[in-house]
This record gives structure tokens, sequence and C-alpha cells, in this order.
């Protein structure tokens, strides 16, 4: 049987640093079907330095002005308003989930409660907190956008060292642009990946649109993580590349009639086709009047609907043999 293809709703930063807005992403999330809704946990002083720039995507969304420290302290969440989301969650009856992009942001989440850590792709090169998760020794899922399969060997290696078992850890297919460009995707990648470290495998998406989403499960992702908001044309960073509400549950149905579709990969006749079969399958049957002791041959016996008589298959058996009987036009051998 399929595994159940976890469905992670990506808040991110969509809040705007706004309590009441991040709980309003939680309530779309859980009225989408999604799994868990993910947040972003840090500290802009130690997330970036005071010059460090946006990336191109954010300078066309926010201010340009601002530097990319200032843009964060804006988006950041504290300690109250993680509990706050938590309750919210459990009182929605979805998951809570935020990614903890420090060392320090890590234990805040741990002491939360969390128990599964998402490592983001800006940080798979980033030694002491790879440690860190690692020594934990809890579920990770880990983003590779930016990546290399060598970053990722070392990432894993250094994350088994610290003492998480290799059956713990997803690895997420992800290109960092947003939004995707198709021909950026290379949704194969994905598969490269299982087939290189054995990993259990998933994809996040910052295409437009949900079909790469729902392709990526066909092809054997079992996590699915992909950014939403209320409105795309809110203020902020990543509100463009998001899907809109109605998009978000199209994409979690959509998800959910895939996984059913795959199946257990046997082929076999399903209840419905049986019922099917003989109407749409052919038999022999007489395509003249035929009178008994006459020779069955091509000039006498065709293959017509339905498929209740002697099958086709069988049509060199029945070729020469002598009619027991007379038969009239279209009746089955």
């Amino acid at each position: 049987m399929n595994t159940r293809v976890l469905i992670i709703a990506e808040a991110g930063v969509n809040h705007n640093g706004d309590i009441g807005l991040a709980e309003q992403l939680v309530d779309v999330a859980a009225e989408s079907g999604a799994d868990l809704v993910k947040f972003q946990t840090f500290n802009a002083k130690r997330q970036v330095t005071r010059v460090a720039k946006k990336a191109d995507y954010q300078s066309k969304t926010t201010d340009s002005s601002e530097s990319q420290q200032e843009m964060l302290r804006r988006l950041e969440l504290n300690e109250d308003m993680h509990r706050e989301l938590i309750a919210h969650c459990a009182a929605r009856n979805i998951g809570f989930f935020s990614t903890g992009f420090d060392i320090e942001s890590i234990d805040l989440l741990l002491s939360l409660g969390q128990d599964h850590f998402k490592i983001p792709s800006g940080e798979i090169t980033n030694l002491p907190y790879l440690r860190h998760i690692g020594k934990l020794g809890k579920s990770v899922i880990l983003s590779t956008g930016m990546s290399t399969l060598g970053d990722i060997e070392a990432a894993i290696g250094v994350l088994e060292q610290a003492g998480t078992a290799r059956a713990q850890i997803t690895v997420l297919h992800c290109t960092t642009e947003y939004p995707t460009p198709m021909n950026e995707v290379n949704l194969r990648a994905m598969q490269s990946i299982h087939a290189a470290f054995g990993v259990a495998v998933g994809y996040s998406d910052h295409t437009r649109g949900i079909e790469v989403a729902t392709a990526a499960v066909a092809m054997g992702a079992t996590v699915i993580e992909k950014h939403f908001t209320l409105d795309r044309n809110l203020p902020g960073p990543d509100h463009q590349a998001s899907l809109e509400p109605a998009e978000l549950k199209a994409m979690v149905a959509a998800i959910r009639n895939v996984e059913v579709a795959l199946g257990d990969g046997i082929k076999r006749l399903t209840p419905s086709e049986a019922r099917n079969q003989p109407v749409a399958r052919k038999s022999l049957v007489a395509s003249q009047a035929i009178k008994a002791g006459e020779v069955f041959s091509a000039n006498n016996i065709t293959t017509k609907r339905p498929g209740t008589g002697i099958s086709p298959m069988r049509w060199d058996e029945v070729i020469g043999q002598v009619a027991q009987k007379d038969y009239k036009e279209d009746e089955l051998i």
C-alpha cells in the first residue's frame, strides 16, 4: 500500500508579522485538508548581517531600500506568538510546524514540543547547525535548493554522524527561486536523490500553480511543501509565489486523488472492469447463416461484441472444426 503523502502548507512569513493574519493562515490550511501548517522561526540579527542584501525576488516584492535584516525583523515570530499559533492549530485540528533557521530557534521549537525538524535549503552547508539537529535524533526534512548531490551527501553524513539515522531523513528536491521557472524544476532530480541515497524523498514547490506538486506525488514524493497566502497582492517577499486559499484546497484534493489513483501496482481486473468486460470484449459469432455440418472458416465466422461467448483468442482452435448445429447470422458460436 502507498504511504500517505504528508502535505505541508507553508505559511512561512506570509503573516507579515501579524498574529491575526497568522491565525487566518492556520484556518485556511486547516480548511484545505493539509496535514501541517508551517511557519519560520528565526531572529533577524542572528540570521543575517546588517549589510546582507536581499535576493532579487525579495527586492522586487519589498522595499528595495531596506536591508535583508530589516525586512526579516518585521517578519519575526516571538515565543508568545508561537504559543498562540500552536494553540490555534490544536483548536483547528492541524499540526503546527516551523523551520528553525538557527540553533537557538531550534531549541525554542524543541522546548515548545516540536518533535520533527525542517532544515531549509540555505542551511544545508551549515555544519554546526546540522550537527545540532542531528544530535536530537528526531525526524528530519532536508530541503536541497541550490544543492548538488555532493552537498546532500555531506549533509546526510553530518546528520548521521551526529545521531540521526538515515531512515529518519526525508530529502526534498527544491529549486530556490520564487516563483520557479518550469524549465528549472527538474523534477526527475527527486528520483535521482532517492536512487543515490536510499532516502524517502519529497518536493518543496515554488512554482506557480499546482500541477508540479501533483506530478511529484505521481513520481514518488512522500512529502509536499507549498507556500500559500491569503492574497497574492499582500506586501511581503513570498506572497506572489504562493497559492491562494482556493488553489491550496485544489492542490490538496488533487494530491489525494493521485495518491489513491497510484494503487498498489498489481495489474488486475477491477470490480468495475469486471462489469464492463462482457460488454466491451468480443466473441466468435456467425457472420452469416451456417448449417450443421459446415466447416467454420474466415468466410462464415467473425468477432463481435458481446464478450460472453468463445474468446477470439481461440480463433485458430475453432477454424476448421465442423458446426454441430445451425447458426443464424450474429449468433454466438
